[in-house]
């Protein structure tokens, strides 16, 4: 639906982008939450102009990678929809409360119900769901009524590796520095256990975090990859205060050796090893100190062993198997067999 100009990958900016009518307009990135009521029609407008091209040139397959809307695109007829889904829409879904203040809470309250039955109605254009999780398959289970199979995401564990440098016992913490990611949980958790924080991202909480933290705590703002790669070399445990989807930071962490305190929720259920890599814990304070002390005894090469099953090798081939599937022609429906002939009787 938006499009916000920049490069992908050689392969992929090689072919021709369609974008959403709804979204070239003026500021629609900018302002996409504010159209969220515009998105079934958007949609409906590139399920249009897939017919057009289908018309022009058969299309093979569609697969999207939706974490809103998009996974509502409704193929040709005849053409398999593979969906790979980070998550169904968190403002419809599971994050509701999240997103209940001002003006788009009050829309959201009021449109919610009918956003919700048009997202449910679009899943029966999918014909297979994947999801990035077991939690999120669970959502998904949840707020369609489907199965989806579990194909984790691909992490750059080539990239972040362990070093020779020393770790020198502070926590850290990264991500987006907005409410659902619940940094004040890591900060209060590094109060109570007097220990030293580091965070690293930005958002539209900081200038909240940093008014109501103690001296122990460092705000890093953006690193580059390399800089967040030696935060997690030098560091002691990393703290996951929130329920992740699945949680992409949390596999470079183990990858770089670095054992992981997060909520026994969400993705880090599928990657922390509960006392071999990390610990697992319930959402306090209190809770999460107890499980960084816990964490922090872990053994790096076990954390760097764990982070191998998320390679982009074996998510690339778990795709490719799943997409081949759906390539293969599909055998013709059997003929029925001729009805037997039956004499007429005699008068």
């Amino acid at each position: 639906m938006f499009d916000d100009g920049r490069p992908l990958t050689p392969t992929l900016d090689a072919l021709p982008r369609q974008v959403s009518t709804l979204g070239r307009l003026p500021g629609a990135l900018r302002a996409r939450r504010w159209l969220l009521p515009l998105y079934p029609a958007a949609v409906g407008q590139l399920s249009e102009r897939l017919a057009w091209m289908h018309r022009r040139r058969p299309i093979d397959l569609l697969v999207s990678s939706s974490s809103a809307a998009i996974k509502g695109l409704r193929a040709p007829n005849g053409v398999p929809h593979v969906c790979y889904c980070h998550s169904p829409a968190r403002y419809l879904w599971s994050q509701v409360d999240q997103y209940g203040g001002g003006l788009q809470g009050l829309g959201l309250r009021a449109l919610g119900p009918m956003l919700r039955a048009w997202d449910r109605a679009t899943a029966a254009h999918v014909s297979e769901c994947i999801a990035n999780s077991s939690h999120v398959a669970g959502l998904i289970g949840n707020a369609y009524g489907k199965t989806a199979m579990v194909v984790h995401p691909p992490a750059r564990i080539d990239f972040f590796t362990p070093g020779s440098e020393t770790r020198d016992g502070h926590w850290l913490a990264v991500g987006a520095l907005e409410p659902y990611k619940r940094f004040d949980l890591a900060i209060e958790a590094a109060r109570l256990a007097g220990a030293t924080l580091r965070i690293v991202g930005d958002g539209t909480t900081r200038a909240t975090l940093e008014r109501d933290s103690t001296p122990n705590v460092t705000f890093l703002g953006r690193l580059d990859d390399e800089a967040l790669r030696r935060e997690m070399r030098t560091a002691a445990v990393l703290l996951v205060p929130q329920v992740e989807d699945f949680g992409i930071t949390t596999v470079e962490a183990q990858a770089c050796g670095l054992p992981v305190a997060a909520r026994g929720l969400g993705g880090s259920v599928d990657i922390v090893r509960d006392g071999l890599t990390g610990a697992l814990c319930d959402g306090s304070p209190q809770a999460l100190a107890d499980a960084a002390r816990r964490a922090s005894a872990c053994d790096p090469a076990a954390c760097v062993a764990n982070a191998q099953r998320f390679s982009e090798v074996h998510f690339e081939s778990s795709i490719e198997a799943i997409l081949e599937r759906w390539l293969k022609p599909r055998p013709p429906a059997p003929a029925r067999p001729p009805r037997p002939h039956v004499p007429a009787r005699s008068p």
